[in-house]
């Protein structure tokens, strides 16, 4: 930014060419939200024309904007193809590989967010497998390196969209890249910006070729133009390259290429037997043997929904399967498919993992019995191998039951290449860390921000719609820099000043907003950057477990205050809630009678949910957002209640006890006038909660691998059977937990969402809910 040839004017006038704030954001929101005819139909308006911005037209806003300072410069080279016409010119749009990658290595805002060295992470005695840095490839790397040298590894995506709708069959194919130094759970995020668009690829179509030759053609000219792009990243990864790290520290830098995402679809798809010079070929460090890696998105989810939901459509039955994900009980933060499942023709990365997640216990009873972690250790990798190699020694059942069928009729083979490449798993694994990292959720996203949306603003017009979309996208980065720019001038916050590492734990969801409020964390400019919405960390002002591994939250004002006991008893249909109240003053006050608390004067106030916050389990510096648990009152839309299940943990002497339980009710007595209630009543919110007891483990039940569990009950005097209740403290509970009803043969067709937790008596505690409870499960249950 000091260097660019208007700085000298920015000393005085920090906005320049903008008279303030204030104008430079509606320059901002008009280039980012409107056309140039948009644009220049507002500016004519006459309140615009009287509110005066120095900008009359969209022309001149448009080269205001162009003379803000740039990242690397964008450029056009016309390419041919000897012998070969075609009906448009081959023009490759692109920005220098090793630019790009310069200038994401020195980015500030992801100074906290880096790595620059292999390490080893051993936990319980077992070597885990995560961040790039921590797998074998990047020590092999590391060795062949002068001393001192760092490694820059490259990750690129390359795939094709269209961009018109229905008509007009114009595609692009833009080739995105970012570094393995800075830390998946941030690459993996698209509004953390750590993807950039370094070439949009020419899509030509030759004249009077044969279509297989069209194939090769095209094909050998994308990896000639991925030579163009990365010529100098490939001279870097030979001999190395001085690049200023974001603290500005100088480091000898080589940049190998490690993971090449979309490809292997694409070769698969256009062949490379006629490519006789492939891009990587002069590559130091790269091989296509380890960066074509294992890719989850379509290996994994888009297999999963081809193939082993359809086998389960066709074993449980289609009405069936519809009942039984129609009648889950509704958590909050949950998909819940009200609809049914089997009718969806396609479904975003986010659905197929929903369904993921339920399918195991939703078809259990009905069918006969015969990797997305982010860190894993040899051990898991172990039980990856030995999970895929149970499935192909018993996949003979699903041919048995039919349920494996083409367009055709019934298939008895499992021709599947999806399935194939799941072989290779466990070896990228171990020699490029965890698979989750290089999914292509990122770069779909990618596809819609840089493709889709900005073709919108264009003339649409073939011969220049991408040239068109690369000044869109070079104005809103332009921009970008330049906001932040201005908000540490307007604090004379030097960019290194930045650099920090966090005096107090806070969660991490948008880098330069993380990075932004460490700068300034009391400025309401603020506001201004956009990112996603910030996790409230509860950790700070709220309720604390007693070790300090969960915190709790309830709002200021409850839903409902002063209602008496006979009101509560009444309201969320709990007869006994007095006398089990009574038994916990009693047992948390050691059988000493206080004055202080009356079930027959006090009053409560209670709330319809609390949220619980927890440290990831395989990254404990991590907040997780916050988890809603529901304990809402019998209602009309809710005949018996929505409560959900959580697992609770108290101490009994010198033992530590786990137990499932539902929420009823969430309640806090209130402190008569001039009275202090004793700790035990005053310091938290109590839970009102129900029994589950276990009484099926997972190695008992090796068909599902889940517990299970029954209601408790005790004996009533007249001899009813009446649901196990108790009142605990709030921060007994550890985990918010889902309950899938077990449905057996058949499931019942007149219980629905709203009632399936009360009407069914036994459940599996479903461990697939996500990776978090997976893991936490193995441990705390045992």
């Amino acid at each position: 930014m000091e260097n660019d040839q208007y700085a000298y004017r920015r000393r005085h006038a920090p906005f320049y060419p903008f008279q303030d704030q204030a104008e430079f954001d509606l320059a901002k929101f008009l280039c980012e939200r409107l056309t140039q005819s948009d644009m220049e139909r507002f500016l004519k308006l006459d309140w615009v024309r009287r509110a005066g911005p120095s900008f009359s037209s969209k022309d001149q806003l448009l080269a205001w904007v162009a003379s803000l300072p740039t990242g690397p410069k964008w450029r056009s080279t016309t390419l041919e193809m000897t012998g070969y016409p075609t009906i448009q010119p081959i023009n490759l749009i692109w920005r220098d590989g090793l630019e790009v990658v310069q200038d994401l290595f020195a980015n500030p805002i992801f100074a906290n967010h880096m790595t620059y060295d292999p390490h080893v992470v051993v936990d319980g005695g077992e070597r885990e497998y995560s961040e790039y840095f921590t797998a074998q490839q990047a020590y092999e790397i590391q060795d062949q390196l002068p001393e001192g040298a760092t490694i820059v590894p490259m990750i690129v995506a390359s795939d094709k969209t269209p961009v018109t709708r229905h008509t007009g069959g114009l595609e692009m194919h833009p080739i995105f890249v970012t570094i393995g130094n800075i830390q998946s759970d941030v690459r993996m995020r698209a509004t953390c910006h750590a993807w950039r668009c370094v070439a949009y690829m020419p899509i030509p179509k030759f004249v009077d070729v044969h279509p297989d030759y069209q194939t090769i053609l095209s094909q050998r000219l994308f990896h000639k133009c991925m030579d163009i792009v990365f010529a100098d990243a490939k001279v870097a990864a030979m001999v190395g390259k001085f690049m200023p790290d974001p603290a500005g520290h100088l480091r000898h830098c080589f940049t190998p290429l490690v993971a090449l995402r979309e490809f292997q679809e694409e070769a698969k798809a256009q062949s490379l037997s006629g490519i006789h010079q492939p891009f990587w070929r002069n590559w130091r460090h790269s091989d296509p043997s380890r960066f074509l890696v294992g890719e989850i998105l379509h290996t994994c989810h888009k297999f999963f929904f081809d193939h082993p939901f359809k086998w389960c459509k066709e074993s449980v039955g289609k009405d069936e399967l519809d009942l039984r994900f129609r009648s889950h009980h509704k958590r909050v933060g949950t998909r819940h498919f009200s609809s049914g499942v089997c009718q969806m023709k396609q479904m975003t990365g986010r659905e197929h993992r929903d369904l993921q997640r339920t399918l195991v216990p939703s078809i259990t009873g009905v069918v006969p019995p015969p990797a997305q972690s982010p860190v894993y250790s040899d051990s898991s990798v172990d039980s990856m191998v030995a999970s895929l190699k149970e499935f192909h020694d018993y996949k003979h059942a699903i041919l048995d039951a039919g349920a494996r069928r083409g367009t055709k009729g019934t298939l008895n083979n499992f021709i599947i290449p999806k399935l194939e490449l799941l072989q290779s798993f466990a070896s990228f694994t171990k020699d490029t860390g965890a698979l989750i990292q290089w999914t292509a959720d990122v770069t779909e996203r990618l596809l819609i921000t840089h493709c889709k949306l900005p073709f919108e603003r264009t003339s649409r017009q073939s011969r220049t719609f991408t040239e068109q979309i690369v000044d869109i996208l070079n104005r809103e980065e332009s921009m970008r820099r330049f906001q932040l720019y201005l908000f540490l001038r307007m604090h004379d916050s030097p960019l290194v000043n930045a650099i920090v590492t966090e005096e107090q734990e806070v969660t991490e969801t948008d880098p330069a907003l993380a990075w932004i409020a460490r700068v300034a964390p009391n400025d309401p400019n603020q506001r201004c950057f956009v990112g996603p919405r910030p996790v409230r960390n509860h950790f700070l002002k709220g309720i604390l477990s007693s070790t300090a591994t969960a915190a709790f939250h309830v709002t200021v004002t409850p839903d409902r205050a002063k209602m008496s006991l006979n009101e509560i008893q009444q309201l969320y249909a709990l007869p006994d809630f007095g006398q089990v109240l009574s038994d916990y003053i009693t047992k948390a006050s050691g059988s000493q009678f206080t004055t202080a608390w009356s079930n027959d004067r006090g009053r409560l106030k209670t709330w319809n949910k609390f949220r619980l916050q927890l440290h990831s389990v395989f990254r404990s510096r991590m907040i997780m957002p916050s988890q809603v648990v529901q304990a809402a009152p019998p209602s009309e839309q809710f005949p018996l209640g929505n409560c959900d299940a959580v697992i609770t943990q108290s101490i009994h002497g010198d033992q530590t006890v786990n137990r499932i339980a539902q929420v009823r009710a969430v309640f806090q007595p209130i402190a008569p006038h001039n009275v202090t209630l004793p700790h035990y009543l005053a310091d938290q919110p109590l839970l009102y909660v129900q029994y589950y007891e276990i009484v099926g483990d997972p190695g008992s039940q090796r068909a599902i691998s889940m517990y299970t569990v029954a209601r408790k009950y005790w004996e009533g005097p007249t001899g009813q059977r009446i649901r196990l209740g108790a009142v605990i403290p709030l921060t007994d509970v550890t985990h918010a937990v889902e309950l899938i009803p077990m449905y057996g043969q058949g499931a019942d067709r007149t219980v629905g969402a709203a009632t399936s937790m009360e009407v069914y008596e036994r459940f599996y505690l479903n461990n697939f809910s996500d990776k978090e409870v997976y893991h936490s499960l193995r441990s705390d249950l045992h």
